[in-house]
């Protein structure tokens, strides 16, 4: 059986696209070995280049991975954004959105651990905004917007970024766990879905007195 090294599609560098060539090898080694396992070497060898060519597109392992981080957002923005267009009532729709963020970790292991790699500058560009005069952008965006559409009476005057981040954090705690295999599991105890929307729910009904 081959393993996913030879079955590595390289078409893309042959077409002249090297830099897509070693985002998805950079991708498919985070996936498989966790963030510091994979040398550039290793992923030009996987593009089926040497290792001089990387640099035509990436200053450095650290440029490569905020690469595939960058991408990782753009792909949980445009689940998020389809979950939020789906049928339903806005509670329902805003719930599937949580469902999204917790497929999306679950399937997207290599994008999924990039996004969160610590960037070199300590602040991604793709992330949320880091004070209130900023636009919050991407994904942190949309659910930004998707408080507000659902809850249109408002948080009980909290801001709608805050909430956000809390529902955030929560949402990668859980993932995170759940990836770790360290959520417990058994009879009456809630599945990671079920655990999401009750923290969500808790934190958007929760008195203003206790933020």
């Amino acid at each position: 059986m081959q393993s996913w090294h030879d079955r590595f599609d390289k078409r893309g560098y042959h077409h002249g696209n090297l830099k897509e060539a070693l985002t998805q090898a950079a991708r498919r080694f985070i996936a498989e070995r966790g963030l510091g396992g994979f040398t550039l070497a290793d992923a030009a060898k996987l593009a089926g280049v040497s290792p001089t060519a990387v640099y035509r597109h990436f200053r450095g392992r650290e440029d490569l991975v905020a690469e595939v981080a960058g991408r990782g957002f753009d792909h949980l923005a445009e689940r998020l954004a389809r979950a939020l267009r789906g049928p339903g009532t806005p509670i329902e729709r805003f719930t599937r959105m949580g469902e999204a963020y917790l497929a999306f970790a679950e399937e997207e292991p290599g994008f999924y651990m990039a996004m969160f790699a610590p960037p070199p500058d300590a602040r991604g560009p793709w992330g949320p905004p880091s004070g209130p005069a900023e636009e919050p952008a991407g994904a942190f965006n949309i659910l930004v917007n998707a408080l507000m559409m659902t809850f249109p009476d408002g948080l009980d005057g909290a801001d709608p970024r805050f909430i956000a981040l809390e529902v955030w954090a929560l949402s990668h705690g859980i993932a995170t766990l759940a990836a770790a295999r360290q959520l417990p599991e058994g009879p009456g105890i809630p599945n990671k879905h079920e655990l999401l929307r009750a923290g969500v729910l808790a934190l958007v009904h929760r008195s203003p007195a206790a933020r």
